[in-house]
């Protein structure tokens, strides 16, 4: 008898796999490939940019930004602030469900930034709303933040998946990490980590679309065989991070491919707690070390463009204007010297393996470049996860990082350098000029004068260089030509594949 339910059992299984492979070659199921998978499904908590990129095709957030970077309605159908900028008023899109079927009303948003304040939930972006002091709804379709100072980057801070709204309903009763409960384009079917996701069609969605019944998102963690994939036509769509990859499709009439230049950047983190990172002049001697050119040719075939800081184009700078852009050896040995450390050291430096895949010929480039001030690179290669969590933990010297970008100097920088950022002991560094800086370009309406904020900003930087900025480089989407509707943006985010249809 045991033997009997046991092969019933596992002939029900078989056919539950054959109906779900049938789905997937039958139905209009968009299959897509990419190399990393998310880290974890909390997205007010989350920090890769491959949880991210699924999770805003599951959640929403009050306001979304499009392919030209400008804020559009999302959950959101208008906002204004007072006259004193001491309020935000927002007016909810009405009938939006949640992917269970229960309703989206000002409770679910008071309840998410509830949560996004609270500490113990460790929200990746809180510190881009703490000038929220109370919240109110007047009515199911307004809420309104009442804030404790004028905060003039809170609107496009809210243009993220880190402050999505979650129901009311999950937070107060279920786990978020666990319960996956959006009012997206499509809703999670099932996750099998870093092997593929299934979303389906939200058909009660808001928006216009989705145009597709579902997403297969398979991991391929070797961009080559991504490659091969699409060129075969097994997936219709592909996320390809190494420019080594990308760049071989550019004369490929087969498949259609996307290069974008992107807000987010690499960057040598250096935590200036750690000895001797702690001596300005070794941190100076590192920055003037350094051929960021050399870098991006080696690193990544000439994809990308050096940058300081602030990377969006209304605020950057040229690099000349920034301390030390240009190699100066001399320059480097003298400050190693001023330090006491004409003989060197050795700094540690981490690299994920996966994100981005450039980050091990990063760091070869920089610890080749280092041996000429005696500084021994010492290159640590991580998985995503361990590198995630050490890096959550301040435990670590040094590390090659691609961070995201922002389309307001503030909500890029205020996690790191403010005295009460989410991740200032992961910056590892503040002074009392940054975090001036930063609060004054938070409350600032003037663009002039907020510009000379930031370009203070950026010079004390690259002059105190808690970071070293290398540069800013290229998203790159991949798809066959039966796939339309698709338009990539600066940001790198997947919101809009709710506009792809495929003709099969």
């Amino acid at each position: 008898m045991l033997q009997k339910k046991i092969f019933k059992l596992v002939l029900f299984l078989l056919l539950l796999i054959m109906s779900t492979s049938i789905l997937a070659q039958d139905g209009n199921i968009l299959v897509v490939a990419r190399a990393v998978d998310a880290t974890g499904l909390d997205p007010h908590t989350q920090t890769t940019f491959a949880s991210l990129r699924l999770l805003e095709l599951i959640y929403e957030p009050l306001v979304v930004t499009d392919s030209d970077l400008n804020l559009q309605p999302a959950l959101a159908t208008g906002w204004e602030f007072s006259d004193d900028g001491m309020t935000l008023t927002f007016t909810l899109r009405e009938g939006v469900k949640f992917h269970d079927g229960s309703d989206f009303t000002a409770e679910d948003v008071i309840a998410s930034f509830t949560r996004i304040l609270d500490e113990e939930t460790a929200s990746a972006a809180r510190t881009n709303y703490l000038s929220i002091d109370s919240m109110e709804a007047p009515d199911d379709l307004t809420v309104v933040f009442n804030l404790n100072t004028p905060d003039v980057p809170l609107l496009s801070a809210m243009a993220s998946t880190n402050a999505v709204v979650l129901s009311a309903d999950v937070i107060a009763s279920e786990d978020p990490s666990l319960v996956t409960v959006g009012t997206g384009p499509f809703k999670l079917e099932s996750w099998t980590p870093d092997e593929n996701t299934m979303l389906s069609a939200n058909t009660d969605w808001w928006g216009d679309g989705p145009f597709v019944d579902g997403i297969e998102i398979r991991i391929i963690p070797d961009e080559a065989s991504i490659l091969a994939a699409l060129r075969a036509g097994t997936v219709d769509f592909a996320l390809l991070n190494d420019p080594l990859v990308a760049t071989l499709l550019v004369d490929d009439s087969d498949v259609v491919l996307h290069r974008t230049p992107t807000l987010s950047y690499n960057v040598l983190q250096l935590r200036a707690a750690v000895e001797p990172l702690d001596k300005l002049e070794v941190r100076q001697a590192i920055s003037c070390a350094l051929n960021r050119q050399e870098i991006v040719d080696s690193a990544a075939l000439g994809e990308g463009r050096v940058t300081g800081p602030l990377t969006m184009a209304s605020y950057a700078l040229p690099t000349d204007e920034l301390f030390c852009y240009e190699q100066d050896i001399d320059r480097a040995n003298e400050l190693m010297a001023e330090a006491g450390l004409e003989d060197g050291f050795t700094l540690e430096v981490m690299v994920a393996n996966s994100e981005p895949p450039v980050a091990t010929s990063i760091a070869q480039v920089v610890a080749s470049q280092l041996e000429a001030i005696n500084i021994t690179v010492e290159i640590v290669p991580l998985d995503i996860s361990t590198y995630v969590d050490r890096w959550l933990n301040a435990d670590f010297a040094g590390a090659v990082a691609l961070n995201g970008g922002r389309i307001d100097p503030y909500t890029m920088y205020s996690r790191y350098w403010q005295y009460d950022a989410r991740f200032q002991d992961t910056a590892g560094y503040i002074d009392d000029t940054l975090d001036d800086l930063m609060q004054r370009g938070q409350v600032e309406t003037d663009f002039e004068t907020r510009f000379e904020i930031f370009r203070e900003l950026q010079v004390h930087l690259t002059e105190t260089n808690p970071w070293i900025w290398l540069y800013a480089g290229f998203s790159y989407t991949a798809h066959q030509s039966n796939v339309s509707g698709w338009e990539p943006a600066a940001n790198d985010s997947l919101y809009y594949m709710s506009s792809i249809s495929v003709e099969r």
